[in-house]
């Protein structure tokens, strides 16, 4: 399906959720590790037992404010919580602890930066605490297994103004929260294992219109590709809808990625009322000045500020500074690797650059593990980088090397020596070996002086040959030339 953008606009609000990092629950002692055994991480408050009594998190208080903080956030002094009343299999207390009309955080937004350099910025109409529900699997067993480990895990929802008019704006988006919580450490972003959660509310309406249309709610999408993919499919599924003259119905689908197609779930009158009631074992929490300033010497630099300060103090580019500083770790890593160079320049920072998002990176992505798993420490990489610069080995060399070290950690210049692959820059030796070659490739020799210069590739590549990857390149380069330029003369 093809969005109609000459005629159409969307209005797309997200609902993200994301589960906060703290040791215990939100208001248990009960542990958040994932991957435990089902229904291991559980005591009587998370069962919702008869008579059990609620006790808040203080480092999940602390975790909202800091987002709230990053995000441009109003910080309430005073907020309430309240219970969102449902049922379900896995919601063992039929409630869940929320917030309602007093949110902790309030009118923020989160700029994000467009194709064209262009930003905006999306308004965050709250950001508030609440507890998650467990878990209802359904593909392993004829019947529907429930997991409570889950239930009491500390969540934030961040709840946006209808801002957003565009799948990739919403991608965008998406990727700039992830972003921030990775970067204050308060989340992981495992979407896949359900740490990132989003809903989507999209209406379209004709260009130019102020009343919103009515809206879908787009659930169960598990990465950010598939947000922009389901969202693709229903604001196309939304026009095709009203232009053959029908209305559009208020209900909620599930987005199949295997088919690519959003399925509807519930309609409007099937919809939940959550009625929402104060909590009653819970007393109003009050945040002091103090607090606040005090959490907001803990907010680290964030990731559009350090790609700003990259591409001004490393001279990188914009999309180095992009890649580099998408996750927090894979960026102090590149800083740790410039700072430890022996001669600074601006080159050797694009090197680093080149290193990292080119060899390390397909490195973490073929184990499947993190930057903080990888081996190779920024100091031996540096080593590395310095031993190409000041002709100790070719770049060729360096690539075998770092093959070696990146699972050893192993210091390069001892490798180096032990292996007896310094690199010869010695200018009789290497004209010696290119005389060799010369004239033991006398049908390419004649195709050169014929004009045919490509084939001077296949020379460099013969003396390299011979000389196991260990001469020099430039010095190769300058007297090959020199030495056909020479049989040219002779002509």
């Amino acid at each position: 399906m093809e969005i109609m953008n000459n005629k159409y606009e969307a209005v797309i609000g997200l609902e993200v959720h994301a589960q906060m990092l703290t040791e215990s629950k939100a208001f248990c002692s009960c542990s958040t590790k994932f991957g435990n055994d089902p229904n291991s991480n559980v005591c009587p408050v998370c069962l919702g037992m008869p008579g059990v009594l609620p006790v808040l998190n203080k480092k999940l208080v602390e975790f909202v404010i800091l987002m709230g903080l990053a995000t441009n956030c109003q910080i309430q002094k005073k907020c309430t919580f309240a219970r969102k009343n449902y049922f379900y299999p896995d919601l063992p207390k039929g409630y869940q602890i929320s917030q309602f009309d007093e949110p902790i955080c309030t009118k923020g937004y989160i700029e994000i930066e467009n194709e064209d350099g262009t930003t905006k910025k999306i308004g965050l109409t709250r950001i508030h605490m609440e507890e998650d529900a467990g878990k209802s699997i359904h593909d392993i067993a004829e019947d529907t297994l429930v997991d409570i480990n889950r239930c009491g895990v500390p969540l934030i929802e961040i709840v946006s103004e209808p801002d957003i008019r565009s799948p990739k704006e919403a991608y965008l988006y998406l990727t700039q929260i992830k972003q921030i919580v990775t970067y204050l450490g308060i989340c992981d972003g495992n979407m896949e294992e359900g740490s990132l959660r989003c809903d989507a509310n999209v209406s379209v309406r004709l260009k130019g219109e102020k009343r919103f249309g009515t809206k879908t709610e787009l659930k169960n999408m598990n990465s950010f590709r598939n947000v922009e993919k389901a969202l693709h499919y229903e604001i196309s599924r939304q026009i095709e809808t009203l232009e053959r003259g029908e209305p559009i119905v208020q209900e909620t689908l599930l987005w199949d990625a295997n088919k690519e197609i959003a399925l509807p779930m519930r309609s409007k009158e099937e919809a939940h009322d959550y009625r929402y009631f104060p909590e009653p074992d819970l007393v109003p929490l009050y945040i002091s000045d103090e607090w606040i300033k005090d959490l907001q010497k803990e907010i680290p630099e964030l990731g559009t500020e350090k790609k700003k300060r990259f591409i001004l103090e490393y001279g990188l580019p914009d999309y180095d500074a992009d890649v580099l500083t998408v996750e927090r770790g894979i960026a102090e890593y590149f800083e740790e690797t410039c700072k430890s160079f022996r001669i600074k320049s601006k080159d050797a920072y694009k090197q680093a650059s080149n290193w990292i998002m080119v060899d390390i990176l397909r490195v973490l992505k073929e184990n499947k593990i993190s930057i903080n798993q990888f081996k190779l420490r920024p100091n031996n990489l540096a080593m590395l980088i310095d031993l190409i610069n000041d002709n100790t080995i070719s770049g060729k060399i360096a690539k075998d090397v770092f093959e070696v070290i990146k699972d050893t950690n192993e210091n390069p210049k001892s490798y180096i020596e032990s292996k007896g692959l310094v690199q010869i820059s010695d200018s009789n030796f290497i004209e010696e070996c290119i005389n060799k070659i010369l004239n033991s490739n006398r049908e390419q020799v004649n195709k050169y002086l014929s004009g045919k210069e490509q084939v001077f590739g296949f020379f460099v590549g013969q003396v390299m040959k011979e000389m196991k990857g260990k001469a020099n390149p430039q010095i190769v380069n300058e007297l090959l030339k020199t030495k056909l330029n020479e049989l040219k003369n002779q002509l």
